[in-house]
C-alpha cells in the first residue's frame, strides 16, 4: 500500500518534474536532449538478443560515475562477454559516461538516462535491456525501481551506501515504505559503521549488509594525468602559485573571490581555476568574474596564458587535471547548505583542502583528513588567511598534502571487497 500511494503521489508529481526539467533546458540545454528515455523509451541493445544477462550501474551524476569508474573497469575486464549497462540522471553525468566509454559504447557498454520512478516506464526499460543485476551507487533508494527490477528477477546490490542524520530522519518518516526498499535489497555495502546502524534502524536486516568503507577512495591516478597537470602549469607559467575552486555553487563564488582579491595582495602572480559545479551557470560565473575587474579566461576558448589571473572551467569532466595542476583546493559546496564534495580528489594528488562548515556529505572523510592535518575547516571570512600561509610556505604545503594523500591511501581497498560481492551475485543468479 505504501508504494502505491507512492506511485500515485509521482503519477500527480510527474508533469510538474517535466516542466521543470525543461525550465532548466533554458540555461542547460543538454536537459532537452533524450527526454524521452526519462519514460522508457529507447532503441535496446542488441547485445542481449532477447536474453537475460550483464549487469547493470546506476550512477545518477558526475561524482557518482566517477567513483565508479575502477568498478566497471574491473567488471568489463572480467565479464567480456556480459554487456554492461549504465544510467544516469543528469547530462553531465551522461557526459562523462559517453566520453569515458567511447570506444565500447554499442558494443560491450550502454547507456540511457534512467526512466522516472514508476512501474510503467521501469518496466519498459527492464524489458529492454534485461540485466541479472543492478548496483546502485550510493543511496539512489527509489521504491519502484528496487521493486521492479526484483519482480524481473534482477537482484540489486546498492554499494557505497551512506546514510546522513537529515537522511535518516527523512526516510524515518516514510518508514513503512523505506522498510519494504530495503527488505527487498540482496546487499547493502555501507561506508562505515554508523551508517550501517542508521539502515539497521531503518529496517534493513543486518545479514544482507556488511561495511566495506568508501570506493571513493580507490582513486586511479594515472601517470598520463599527472603528466597532463603538469603541462597545464607550464602554459601558465610554472613558478605561479595555483588555488583551485572546485565545484562551486550559487553563493560561493563571490567568497571564494572576496578571498582571492585579498590573496593577490600577497601573492599578485597567483592564478585561480574557478571549477562551478553546474553548466548554467557558466556565464553568470564568469560574468561575476569580470564585475571585479579580474583577467578572465576561458576553458572552452582555450585562451589561458601568463596573465591569467582567473581561469573558467566551463568544461566538463577535466577536474582532475586541473587538480592535478594546482597547488591549493577550496572544496565547494561546503559553504552553502550542500553538504560538500569529494575532498579525495585534491588529496589523492597530495593537494591540501580547505571546507567550509557544510561536510555532511563526507563527513567520516573529512574528519579523517582534518585529523590528518590534510584538511582544514575554515568560515568564508577565513579561508584565504589559511591559503595564504600554505601558498607562502611551499614546506607546510608539501607536508598537508602528503598528509591528505596518505589517508587516500592508508583506507582504499572497498573497490576490490565490493567487486567480490559483485561476482558472488551475478554468478549466482
Amino acid at each position: 500500500m505504501a508504494r502505491f500511494l507512492y506511485s500515485c503521489l509521482l503519477s500527480v508529481l510527474t508533469p510538474f518534474i517535466v516542466l521543470r526539467m525543461f525550465m532548466r533546458a533554458r540555461k542547460a540545454p543538454a536537459y532537452a536532449q533524450r527526454w524521452w528515455q526519462r519514460f522508457g523509451v529507447f532503441k535496446g541493445p542488441k547485445q542481449t538478443n532477447g536474453k537475460q544477462g550483464g549487469i547493470w550501474f546506476h550512477t545518477v551524476s558526475v561524482g557518482e560515475f566517477i567513483a565508479a569508474i575502477p568498478l566497471i573497469e574491473q567488471t568489463l575486464q572480467a565479464y567480456p562477454d556480459e554487456l554492461i549497462t549504465i544510467t544516469t540522471t543528469t547530462p553531465t553525468g551522461s557526459e562523462q559516461v559517453q566520453k569515458r566509454f567511447a570506444q565500447k559504447l554499442g558494443k560491450q557498454v550502454f547507456h540511457v538516462y534512467l526512466p522516472y520512478d514508476l512501474p510503467w516506464f521501469l518496466f519498459g526499460f527492464l524489458r529492454k535491456v534485461r540485466p541479472k543485476l543492478l548496483m546502485i551507487l550510493e543511496t539512489e533508494l527509489w521504491p519502484n525501481l528496487i521493486h521492479c527490477s526484483k519482480k524481473a528477477g534482477c537482484k540489486v546490490l546498492v554499494v557505497n551506501a551512506r546514510l546522513s542524520e537529515k537522511s535518516a530522519k527523512g526516510y524515518a518518516k516514510v518508514s513503512t515504505l523505506a522498510a519494504q526498499m530495503l527488505n527487498t535489497l540482496d546487499g547493502l555495502a555501507v561506508q562505515n559503521q554508523t551508517d550501517a546502524q542508521r539502515f539497521t534502524q531503518l529496517g534493513m536486516p543486518q545479514c544482507a549488509m556488511q561495511v566495506t568503507g568508501s570506493i571513493k577512495f580507490d582513486l586511479t591516478i594515472s601517470p598520463e594525468l599527472l603528466n597532463q597537470g603538469q603541462a597545464l602549469k607550464h602554459s601558465w607559467g610554472v613558478k605561479r602559485h595555483v588555488l583551485i575552486v572546485a565545484s562551486t555553487h550559487k553563493g560561493e563564488d563571490e567568497v571564494a573571490l572576496d578571498g582571492f582579491s585579498a590573496l593577490l595582495k600577497q601573492d599578485p602572480e597567483l592564478l585561480m581555476i574557478l571549477v562551478p559545479r553546474h553548466p548554467e551557470r557558466f556565464n553568470d560565473v564568469a560574468s561575476l568574474v569580470q564585475q571585479r575587474g579580474l583577467r578572465l579566461s576561458r576553458r572552452s576558448l582555450l585562451d589561458a596564458h601568463e596573465q591569467t589571473q582567473v581561469l573558467l572551467v566551463d568544461a566538463m569532466g577535466e577536474l582532475m587535471a586541473f587538480l592535478a595542476a594546482s597547488d591549493v583546493c577550496l572544496m565547494g559546496g561546503s559553504f552553502v547548505e550542500n553538504g560538500g564534495h569529494n575532498p579525495l580528489e585534491p588529496a589523492a594528488l597530495g593537494v591540501p583542502v580547505i571546507m567550509g562548515d557544510s561536510q555532511f556529505n563526507f563527513a567520516l572523510i573529512c574528519q579523517q583528513l582534518q585529523q590528518a592535518g590534510g584538511l582544514i575547516t575554515a568560515s568564508p571570512e577565513d579561508w584565504s588567511n589559511i591559503a595564504a600561509q600554505w601558498l607562502e610556505d611551499g614546506q607546510l604545503r608539501q607536508q598537508k598534502g602528503l598528509a591528505a594523500k596518505g589517508v587516500v591511501e592508508a583506507n582504499r581497498g572497498a573497490k576490490q571487497k565490493v567487486f567480490e560481492w559483485l561476482q558472488q551475485l551475478f554468478e549466482a543468479s
